[in-house]
């Protein structure tokens, strides 16, 4: 085979062997079960209503997936209930014990503080990205309630980022987790539902 001959074939298979080394999106919710998630709380109830996981409780909890992942893009939407007192998050490279999950979260924030797409550690540091001892305290994006919102959390090594609605809320480095399960949080409001879709990842 001439070298023009291998040129050739080596251009040709370089789009297959990206999409390949990429990888795809992977769907983690199938729209009619949980399969593929746990809840490692003893309270908390989970139920599949109108192509979404929808979580409720009088106490904090998350569901999480069975898998751990390390390097990704997670795609998800969240609504948090339409009206009285609210707050939820998405968990990535969490640690899951028996009725206990920390580790890094992506806030969902309806309040006037506006720090949705926030960087949150759950059970041990708290507040990454903003900080509380940030003057003045910065405006992020505040979640509107009863409407679907759409987060794009993407975990590089040390490097993570978060969108909302396709806005950059963090832009942060942290190597404190390099890998960890996928959750979604009932913050614990009792009789408040709480609804997630469209959950998909793609390994990186």
């Amino acid at each position: 085979m001439n070298k023009c001959c291998q040129i050739l074939i080596v251009a040709l298979l370089a789009p297959s062997c990206h999409s390949l080394c990429a990888g795809e999106f992977v769907s983690l919710f199938d729209g009619t079960s949980t399969d593929g998630w746990k809840n490692p709380y003893t309270w908390g109830e989970v139920k599949v209503e109108d192509g979404s996981i929808a979580l409720k409780a009088n106490k904090k909890f998350f569901l999480v997936t069975e898998k751990t992942y390390k390097d990704f893009v997670f795609e998800v939407e969240v609504m948090l209930p339409p009206k009285g007192k609210s707050n939820s998050g998405i968990m990535f490279r969490c640690h899951v014990k028996p009725n206990k999950v920390f580790g890094y979260q992506a806030e969902c924030d309806p309040s006037d503080r506006s720090w949705t797409g926030g960087l949150y550690d759950e059970g041990r540091r708290g507040w990454l990205h903003p900080k509380k001892s940030d003057k003045p305290a910065p405006k992020l994006v505040q979640a509107p309630l009863g409407e679907w919102i759409k987060y794009r959390i993407e975990a590089r090594g040390d490097h993570l980022q978060i969108w909302i609605n396709g806005e950059q809320t963090t832009d942060y480095k942290d190597s404190t987790d390099a890998e960890g399960h996928i959750g979604i949080q009932h913050h614990g409001e009792n009789g408040q539902v709480y609804r997630f879709r469209r959950m998909r990842i793609k390994e990186l």
